[in-house]
């Protein structure tokens, strides 16, 4: 259980977490509305929106409404003071306008320009003959067959409606009798929704499926007129809740939860804005929701499906160029890789530089004759992942291989029963990590027999052992064969997989033991130093920040005079510039093409820097309900990487940078009057390739090492409220603007 805590400053000092998260996904919004971003990428974004959003009602307004229906105590305490009343109020209400913009975006924008270049979306009514017919016949084959009408009458309830299925209500009327009747049709999943039309291959026209059945529907219902029809769509809670202690097959238990996902309550309904009061009337008693829980979209429900137009061949000028990740140096022309790391640790970041090291490391591990034991963490995974690949085949080699797959990591429990299936019956040892927590950590063990003895190689990561996102997440991912570190994650693995209770850490701090508690000494000694006239600095790059405790150091920290940046990637509870409390704290969130994910913490410690990186954000239920890691960069040199080079790009980012504002909004970043414009995606892979740039480009290497100048007392900069690094300009002659499309897309939500 999470313990109760108080906070020390008043309601108004905090943020709502879920109206935080709305506000991030108001930022994924605004890409898609950038002139910037090419047109297929700026219909990424709205679709992603939309993604996110279906995911927000599922789980945490699903979770609100029980609070509220059955008075379930909530799991955090909520330090702004809102209760779940008032939170759905406020829910409501900017989710409504959020949408109303994206459909504006949508319609008076991205259609449009997609259609210039040469992607139209065409109603059933703008058919010529040549298509009409192609539809007909397309019915007729293909999509007849596999639809199932359901008619809604005393003998026939109304049905059940699956989770996120898409649906078309219609009105039919007896052409004898004249009795009037309601039916529901699925529109199959199984089918694309995306209906290409015949004609040349460097233009595409398209029109939606449901339309295509809407047309049709006359065919399903011999003897009926259809009088009225809509589209609709049905979100419902999805939120597993499972009890371990009395789960004796906790893979089974799953199965048999996730059966029941897809019948969870109803908490949303979509549909479209042109729909009869009928419908809404029909769905809402059906479903037993509330008026406040409809939404009217002008269409298409679920943007989702528009994701189709991105897998289109062709279409160049529409898209980001994508990125070729870097061979990390390290690498390069290196056959042995452990005699590699014997020498030096390594620093990996993602997507710069290539996961296929990572992959090359478990996968040399599993065919080297020396090697005697893996043991790795998976939390999500890809499709025909190199990894499950490799600690099959690692196990069909007689090595000893644990995988602790984590069976509740949410929405990829499905994924991870088949893998955690498929190696088993290859022979890994397959485990399912701690009663009543997630395993969150990400982290892999290598126990190679040596001339000199064993050797444990160890490689820690921000983020998932998943090839497919980290071309598309920002992670950093630390090799090493340093002997504490090797102890430490053997005692981790020991503690995951038996009953072990290590002493101490000697270089790990884990959550759910010890690792909050350990964070706040760390901000209390930036304070204590700030109040004895030492340098004193916090910088801290996450996906979200939620624990009261935390932030209530922080603003003691603020308060005692230590300069503090918080680049916050989505929900951020803190609220910068309160007078008196949180002046000296910037927050920043930084949401571009790809999907700012590495946890990294700097603290100054006196002028004695100490970085870390972590799997675990500062959320309750990363400190109190799953097993996390946090570790130090300890090689100074890779220690000055991050200091000297990804923080300080990051801090100048004054591009796709977002500013919190007093009041807890948030405002575009821009660069100040004879200030070069720093997008850091770009600078970072500038940095990755060894900063080779083309004319106009930013010279990384140049931008201030941040960190030491403000440690010197410099003053921050004339934006306010931040303490963004000034940046000085390339000696290169001016040229045109660059940077200001990396090359490469990216999913901005993560659960």
């Amino acid at each position: 259980m999470t313990p109760t805590r108080v906070p020390a400053f008043p309601p108004d000092h905090y943020v709502n977490r879920e109206l935080s998260w709305l506000e991030f996904n108001g930022r994924v919004l605004e890409e898609a509305r950038d002139a910037t971003n090419p047109w297929l990428e700026r219909l990424k974004f709205l679709a992603i929106f939309s993604s996110n959003l279906d995911e927000f009602f599922e789980v945490r307004v699903a979770g609100l409404q029980q609070q509220l229906y059955a008075g379930i105590a909530p799991q955090d305490y909520a330090a702004d003071g809102l209760d779940p009343a008032r939170q759905l109020t406020e829910i409501d209400r900017r989710v409504h306008e959020l949408v109303a913009a994206q459909e504006r975006v949508l319609y008076e924008e991205v259609v449009d320009g997609l259609a210039a270049g040469g992607i139209t979306w065409v109603r059933i009514d703008q058919l010529d003959a040549e298509e009409r017919a192609h539809v007909n016949t397309l019915f007729r084959d293909a999509i007849y067959p596999v639809l199932t009408p359901l008619a809604i009458d005393p003998g026939h309830p109304f049905p059940h409606v699956h989770n996120k299925s898409l649906n078309i209500a219609l009105q039919v009327e007896n052409e004898q009798t004249g009795q009037q009747l309601f039916a529901v049709v699925q529109v199959p999943a199984v089918l694309n929704r995306v209906v290409v039309l015949p004609g040349a291959k460097d233009r595409v026209r398209f029109v939606l499926l449901e339309e295509v059945i809407a047309a049709h529907l006359g065919d399903l219902f011999g003897g009926f007129r259809v009088v009225d029809h809509t589209v609709f769509r049905v979100t419902r809670n999805t939120d597993l809740t499972i009890n371990e202690d009395e789960a004796e097959d906790l893979l089974q238990t799953i199965e048999e939860t996730l059966r029941q996902r897809i019948r969870g309550e109803a908490v949303r309904l979509e549909i479209l804005a042109s729909a009869r009061d009928r419908f809404v009337q029909l769905l809402v008693e059906a479903l037993d929701l509330q008026e406040r829980d409809v939404y009217r979209v002008r269409g298409p429900v679920d943007l989702t499906a528009l994701l189709a137009l991105l897998r289109l061949d062709g279409f160049a000028t529409l898209r980001d160029v994508p990125l070729t990740p870097r061979v990390p140096p390290a690498f390069v022309g290196r056959d042995d890789i452990f005699e590699l790391l014997r020498g030096q640790d390594v620093l990996v970041h993602h997507p710069y530089e290539s996961f296929g090291a990572v992959a090359d490391f478990i996968a040399r591990a599993a065919d080297d004759p020396n090697v005697l034991a893996i043991k790795q963490t998976l939390y999500r995974t890809s499709g025909a992942s190199p990894i499950i690949s490799a600690l099959v085949r690692a196990a069909q080699n007689s090595k000893q291989v644990t995988a602790l797959v984590e069976l509740k990591a949410r929405f990829d429990e499905e994924n991870n029963i088949v893998w955690a299936r498929e190696l088993e019956e290859a022979g890994v040892h397959v485990v399912y990590g701690v009663v009543g927590l997630k395993t969150h950590c990400k982290a892999a063990l290598v126990v190679r027999r040596e001339g000199d003895g064993i050797r444990r190689y160890v490689h820690l990561s921000t983020g998932n052992y998943n090839p497919t996102t980290a071309r598309i997440y920002t992670d950093l991912g630390l090799f090493t064969a340093n002997a504490e570190f090797g102890e430490d994650v053997s005692e981790m693995f020991n503690l995951l997989t038996g009953y072990s209770q290590p002493a101490r850490w000697h270089r790990l701090i884990v959550a759910p033991v010890g690792m909050l508690e350990r964070v706040i000494e760390l901000i209390d000694r930036e304070r204590r130093n700030a109040e004895a006239g030492r340098p004193a600095r916090i910088i801290v790059k996450m996906n979200a920040l939620v624990e009261s405790a935390v932030i209530d150091a922080l603003y003691r920290a603020s308060q005692a005079g230590v300069r503090i940046d918080l680049v916050i990637r989505g929900i951020c509870c803190l609220r910068a510039g309160i007078p008196g409390v949180s002046e000296r704290i910037r927050v920043t969130s930084i949401v571009d093409k790809f999907l700012e994910h590495s946890r990294v913490f700097y603290f100054d410690n006196g002028g004695d820097p100490e970085v870390f990186l972590a799997s675990a954000d500062w959320m309750p239920r990363n400190f109190f309900r799953r097993i996390e890691v946090m570790f130090p960069i300890a090689d100074p040199r890779l220690r000055a990487r991050v200091v000297d080079d990804i923080l300080p790009t990051v801090l100048a980012d004054n591009v796709k940078a977002w500013v919190q504002q007093p009041d807890g909004t948030y405002r575009r970043s821009g660069p100040a009057e004879g200030e070069p414009s720093v997008r850091s995606q770009v600078v970072l892979q500038s940095l990755a390739r060894g900063s080779t740039r083309e004319p106009g480009e930013i010279d990384a290497r140049r931008l201030v090492p941040i960190l030491r100048r403000e440690g010197s007392g410099e003053a921050s900069d004339a934006r306010g409220n931040g303490h963004a690094p000034k940046v000085k300009r390339s000696r290169r002659r001016p040229g045109p603007r660059r940077g200001t499309r990396p090359p490469g897309g990216a999913t901005p939500a993560e659960t």
